[in-house]
This record gives structure tokens, C-alpha cells and sequence, in this order.
């Protein structure tokens, strides 16, 4: 009969013989032995067990994690994010009442089984966030009319996108992202008359799009960033009525059509170096639904008209548009109002441009996250900033802003008790920012950071800085600044990293500061500190680097167990009390031992014998 026989048998003696349960009292149909043998061969495949899938412990497969059962026919197996390990074997073809498959977040690997492509009741395949690899198998629309959603992102897919695509009539969701599919789109693809969402990002996706996504009339999200598409996009947006978010950044286009006529667009995110867009169009005033614009990269000019433009768009919260107008002067209206009432991210950076701190930004009483720097803004930082009580994330690094930091930046609230669900209200297409900026696909994953380095501002750090106990980054690096470290700022109980190098400070590092335990990072370099170093808690893990540059100041000892010593005025550097090995004691017991040596062979005899 063979192990597998055996093992199915065995599996099968309770519903014979003892069953009790409203499953198990039913007579075993060919439709249960099918569905209870692609299970078992299903897990025969895996690499990893799961819990509770025991014919033993409970002999009713229909209770088992991730199995839904109508009757005895399975209909549903959904076992996403439970670290499955192997390949998917040919058996699960028995589950021919299946209508929902949901494996994603594993770490499945291998092809995908042609088998897989004969479930005629199958309504969901979720796959995505695994390690398959290979082609997508071009049978994937040849037997699955009822197929709604495929979802295959985030895999080691390659090769072309099936041409059959347009089989799969009922399709609504289509997620093909984050693989290393290549080709031009099928024009099947335009079949599809359901689908409400592509997603294609993040491919190697090349060509010219067609006319024929005008076709798409239902298409709600539509994504296709970080491909190789060129050429000029063309103007099918008066079709696609129902389109809210639309993302086209990191492609070889050459023209931006107006979207204007996307009435009900909640999100634009385009952006490419071959990409030269003019001035924000003035009908732009129409979308009102506007809540996310990403337009990084594209050649804008005009800042000011393009303030103004989009200032009616009042439901406009994210706001990115890095690496354009550049070497414009920053506006500073007069006699007009330019309101975000709901911004709550606003990127301008890597641009240059010219002028002094924003004042119209004091009305954004909504701003989580602003980012200024790599600009040439001169001037104060205004003391209306730490009204900005939603505030989480300032960078106005790279500048030359010049006077104090606002004392007032101490009571932003965002930062003192920080609402954990402001970061997670804020949602940006994915866009990458060159030079020196990170790259993140979501603004939430930005850490809650004050970051002013490389300006000209000069006084104290306020103790209130000690206030901020959510803040994770401060970097205030190669400016002035000048007094002590205060103390007060062992508050800052959530900080992973204190940049200080490159100012004037003077005094000691506070022993207070060994309280930081998520200190990571942590750099006084270049100042004009004195005293001991701190030692215990985090400051073990710190390079010599972090304190270097500081002629005063000096380790009681050092990890290898060498004695450091107090600092001389004349020592432009920590130094070293150096452990003397060889020197006239050395020398001296040397000699005498190996005197006293020769003076014992004599005595004994030895030397002669």
C-alpha cells in the first residue's frame, strides 16, 4: 500500500469506526476523501509543521487552523503569516470546492503547480510575500472563471505577464508588484472590465502604454512606479472616472498629461528625471477629493503659483515635491491667503530655494512632518513653530538659518507625549529622494526626529529639550552652539540617536545620560568638553569617535584594562597612560634573574655534568 496509503488509512480509522461529531457520523464521499488527501499532501510538502493539523489529537480536518469547511468540503484554507516553509505540491488540486487560498507572509519557495490552475471554484489566490520564483505559469486564466483576486506581489517572480490574463473575466484585484517581471503589458490586460485595482510597481516593466487602460472604466487604484515605461503617457484619464489613487514615479516618461478630469482622484504620485512638467496646471483647483500629491523630480517651476493652486485643493493632507523649483525664491504672500488647513506632510527639499522660514506655514496647525533641508534658507527659525502641537518630524538641515534654537520647540505636545496614531493617519505613495535622503515607502516610517545639522544657529540647548520623551532623533551637528549639555536631557527616555558634534560646547558630558538604555547612537565630537567620560549603560558600546576632537576630555579606564590618565593642558587629545614593559626595571630584573640562574647551576652541579 505504501507509506502514504498507510498513512491516509490510518488517518481515516476514526471517521469509520469511532466517529461521533456531526462530520465524522457522515459517510466518507469520494468529494471528503479528496478534500482530506490534498490536505495531507499538502502538508507533506512543508518543510514545517503546523500545531494542530493531527489526525489523532483531532481527526476532524475540518477543525484544523486555517481550514473552513461547508459540510465536509473545504472552502476556505487561510494560513498567511505562520512562517510555512517548502513547496506547494501538486495534491491541493483535491480541494476542488476550494474558493479562498491564502498563503501570503510565508516562506514557500519554488514554481507554482500547473494543478493550482484547475480549481474552477477558486475566488482568491493570495501567494503574495513569499519566495516563489520562475515564470508566472501561463495557464493561470485557462480554468478559474470565478477568479476575483490574485495577488502574487512581493515574490521572485520573472519573464513576461501572461498574455491570458483577459480569461479571468471576473477579476477585480490584480497585484503583481515587487517582482522581476519584464515585457510590455498584454493586451488582455484591457479585458478586464472588473478590475477596480492594478498594481504593477516595482517590476522591470518596459514600453509604451496603450490607449487601451482608457478601457479600464472601473479602475480605482492604479499603480505602475519603478518600471522602465517611456514614452508619452497617454491622455486616457477622462475615462477613468471612478480613479483615486494613480502612481506613476521612477519611469522613463516623457509628458504628463493633466488629470484633471479624475474628478474623484484622492492621490497623484509621479516623478522622474526625464520628466519635465512645467507649472502645476490651474485646473488642478477642480480636484477637490485631493488628499496625496507626489511630484518629485519632474522639473517644476513656479512655486508660488503652485502654492496657490493647490491651496484649493482643501482636503489635500500629503505633500511632496522634492528636487523641483529650484534656486526660486520660498513665497511669502501678501494680500493672499495660501491655506493647507489640512496638510499634515509637506516635503520641499533638495531644491535650493532661496528666502527665509515659510510664514504661511503657521496656519497648518494640522503639520506632522516637515521636511526644508537641502535648501538656502537664511534667517531665524520663527518661535511660532512649537505651536505646531501635531508636529513629529522636522528637518530643516542643510541650510543656513542662523540665531537660536526656538525655546518653544520644547513643548511641541506631539513630542512630549507622543499620540501614536498621528504617524499612522498619513499615508504617501512609495518615492524615493536621492542624495542624502532615505528612502520610504510610507511616511510613518519615519522615526520622530528633530533634525537641524548644518546651519549657523548658536546659543544653549534648552533644558526643556529634556520634555521630549517620544523624541527618537535629534541631530543638531556643525552649527554653533554653545554652554553645557544640560543635563534635563536624560528625559529624553526614547532616544536613539544624539548627534552634537561639530559646536562650541563646553562642560562635561552628564552622567545623567547613562539613563538613555535606547541610545544607539551617540556623538559630542569636535566640541570643547572636559571631564570624565561616562561609563555603564549605553556609553560601553560607544566608539572612541563619538568623544574625539575634545582636548579635555578624557576615559578613567578603557575596555583592554590600559590606565587612561588625567589630561595635561599641553595634550590636544585624549591620551593614554601607556603600561611600561621594557625600560631600566625591566632590564634590571632581567639580568639579576638570569645571574642568580647561573649561580644555582654552579652550586648544583649541573653546569658540568
Amino acid at each position: 500500500m505504501g507509506f502514504h496509503g498507510f498513512f491516509l488509512f490510518a488517518i481515516l480509522i476514526p471517521y469509520i469506526s469511532f466517529g461521533t461529531s456531526s462530520h465524522e457520523s457522515q459517510n466518507l464521499t469520494s468529494s471528503s476523501l479528496n478534500d482530506l488527501e490534498g490536505l495531507i499532501g499538502f502538508s507533506s510538502c512543508l518543510e514545517s509543521a503546523i500545531p494542530d493539523w493531527n489526525s489523532y489529537a483531532s481527526p476532524d480536518y475540518c477543525t484544523w487552523s486555517g481550514v473552513t469547511c461547508v459540510g465536509t468540503s473545504v472552502v476556505r484554507l487561510e494560513l498567511g503569516s505562520t512562517r510555512l516553509m517548502g513547496k506547494i505540491c501538486e495534491s491541493l488540486v483535491g480541494l476542488d470546492q476550494l474558493r479562498v487560498l491564502n498563503l501570503s507572509d510565508n516562506l514557500f519557495t519554488g514554481s507554482l503547480p500547473n494543478t493550482l490552475f484547475h480549481l474552477q471554484n477558486l475566488e482568491v489566490m493570495d501567494l503574495s510575500n513569499n519566495h516563489f520564483e520562475g515564470p508566472i505559469n501561463t495557464a493561470i486564466c485557462s480554468s478559474l472563471p470565478q477568479l476575483r483576486v490574485i495577488k502574487l506581489s512581493g515574490n521572485l517572480f520573472s519573464g513576461k505577464i501572461p498574455g491570458n490574463l483577459g480569461n479571468c473575466s471576473s477579476l477585480q484585484h490584480l497585484s503583481i508588484n515587487e517582482n522581476n517581471l519584464s515585457g510590455s503589458l498584454p493586451g488582455s490586460i484591457f479585458q478586464l472590465q472588473y478590475l477596480r485595482v492594478l498594481l504593477l510597481q516595482e517590476n522591470k516593466l518596459s514600453g509604451q502604454l496603450s490607449k487601451g487602460l482608457g478601457k479600464l472604466s472601473n479602475l480605482v487604484e492604479f499603480d505602475i512606479s519603478n518600471n522602465e515605461f517611456s514614452g508619452i503617457l497617454p491622455n486616457i484619464f477622462g475615462s477613468l472616472t471612478r480613479l483615486k489613487f494613480f502612481c506613476a514615479e521612477a519611469n522613463r516618461f516623457t509628458v504628463l498629461v493633466s488629470l484633471s478630469n479624475c474628478l474623484r482622484l484622492e492621490g497623484i504620485g509621479h516623478g522622474s528625471d526625464h520628466l519635465h512638467c512645467g507649472e502645476i496646471p490651474v485646473n488642478f483647483k477642480k480636484l477637490q477629493s485631493l488628499t496625496q500629491l507626489s511630484l518629485s523630480y519632474t522639473g517644476l517651476h513656479n512655486l508660488s503659483s503652485a502654492l496657490e493652486v493647490l491651496s484649493h485643493c482643501r482636503n489635500l493632507s500629503t505633500l511632496l515635491l522634492p528636487w523641483n523649483f529650484h534656486n526660486e525664491q520660498m513665497p511669502q504672500p501678501q494680500g493672499q491667503n495660501i491655506v493647507f488647513s489640512n496638510l499634515k506632510v509637506l516635503v520641499l527639499s533638495n531644491s535650493q530655494i532661496k528666502g527665509s522660514f515659510p510664514k504661511w506655514l503657521s496656519g497648518c496647525k494640522m503639520l506632522q512632518m516637515l521636511d526644508l533641508s537641502w535648501n538656502h534658507l537664511t534667517g531665524s527659525i520663527p518661535s511660532w513653530i512649537g505651536n505646531l502641537n501635531n508636529l513629529y518630524y522636522l528637518n530643516l538641515s542643510n541650510n543656513s538659518f542662523t540665531g537660536k534654537i526656538p525655546q518653544s520647540l520644547t513643548v511641541v505636545l506631539s513630542l512630549q507625549l507622543r499620540n501614536l496614531s498621528l504617524e499612522q493617519t498619513t499615508f504617501a505613495f512609495p518615492f524615493k529622494m536621492v542624495g542624502n535622503v532615505n528612502i520610504y515607502k510610507r511616511v510613518s516610517s519615519y522615526r520622530p526626529s528633530l533634525v537641524l545639522s548644518y546651519n549657523k544657529l548658536e546659543g544653549p540647548m534648552w533644558p526643556g529639550f529634556g520634555n521630549l520623551k517620544s523624541l527618537h532623533v535629534m541631530d543638531l551637528k556643525h552649527n554653533s552652539l554653545s554652554g553645557p549639555i544640560p543635563w534635563q536631557l536624560s528625559g529624553m527616555v526614547m532616544m536613539e540617536i544624539l548627534d552634537l558634534s561639530h559646536n562650541k560646547l563646553t562642560g562635561e558630558i552628564p552622567q545623567s545620560l547613562i539613563e538613555l538604555s535606547f541610545l544607539s547612537s551617540f556623538d559630542v565630537s569636535y566640541n570643547q568638553l572636559h571631564g570624565e567620560i561616562p561609563e555603564k549603560g549605553q556609553f560601553d558600546t560607544f566608539p572612541p569617535t563619538s568623544f574625539q576632537g575634545n582636548m579635555d576630555l578624557y576615559y578613567s579606564h578603557d575596555t583592554s584594562g590600559f590606565i587612561l590618565s588625567p589630561p595635561d593642558e599641553t595634550c590636544a587629545q585624549p591620551h593614554y597612560q601607556k603600561l611600561e614593559i621594557i625600560g631600566f626595571p625591566f632590564w634590571f630584573g632581567g639580568v639579576a634573574g638570569f645571574l642568580i640562574t647561573i649561580a644555582m647551576c654552579f652550586t648544583s652541579g649541573w653546569l658540568f655534568s
